[in-house]
């Protein structure tokens, strides 16, 4: 399916995605236009002048990644017979919209969940290119079920304030190996010795 890369692309597939929708029916936020940021934990510092975040802003937060439970076994299988292995993964995503006030933030979020509804499949032009995806590669968006007190201890971890996120999973993600060489063939040579 795809490379190492892939994992980085669906994100920036997301971002673009999004990015996209924003430019196409802006949101009404003071006549600025909204972005999409595909962000790290430090990001989330407000503090930090290392930050990419300029409001009013959705992040695109990559909490976790988990091999597909569903998919596995059956990838396991394919492994036996092509000895390549192959590793189907979701990748957990937190949207954040970031505004001056709650309804920009609200009006935020609304837009980018009505986009990601309105194209659940990311396949073809739609895939950022970094990620070496094959012909009939595609990548399912829908909402993640986690619990509200999730959310919060993730916040907790990120040592920032709580802001209201929306869980997204992006599936099946899948590593393919590469076949790995065999090492060559040692030949010792001893020269000089005498047989006994």
């Amino acid at each position: 399916m795809a490379s190492y890369q892939s994992i980085a692309a669906v994100g920036k597939s997301i971002e673009r995605l999004l990015n996209a929708a924003f430019a196409e029916d802006p949101v009404p936020v003071d006549n600025k236009t909204t972005r999409a940021y595909l962000v790290r934990s430090e990001d989330f510092d407000r503090t930090s002048a290392a930050t990419i975040i300029v409001r009013p802003a959705l992040s695109i937060f990559l909490y976790r990644v988990d091999f597909n439970k569903t998919m596995r076994a059956a990838w396991a299988g394919v492994t036996a017979n092509d000895g390549l292995p192959h590793l189907p993964l979701d990748l957990h995503f937190l949207l954040t919209p970031w505004g001056d006030n709650a309804e920009a933030e609200s009006a935020i979020l609304g837009r980018a969940m009505q986009c990601l509804d309105s194209a659940p499949i990311l396949s073809g032009p739609l895939l950022h290119q970094s990620g070496e995806w094959q012909p009939g590669d595609a990548i399912q968006l829908l909402m993640d079920e986690i619990s509200t007190e999730a959310v919060m201890r993730t916040f907790d971890s990120l040592e920032a304030d709580y802001r209201v996120s929306v869980p997204y999973i992006a599936r099946v993600i899948r590593l393919d190996g590469r076949k790995a060489a065999p090492p060559p063939d040692v030949t010792t040579v001893v020269a000089g010795a005498r047989p006994l």
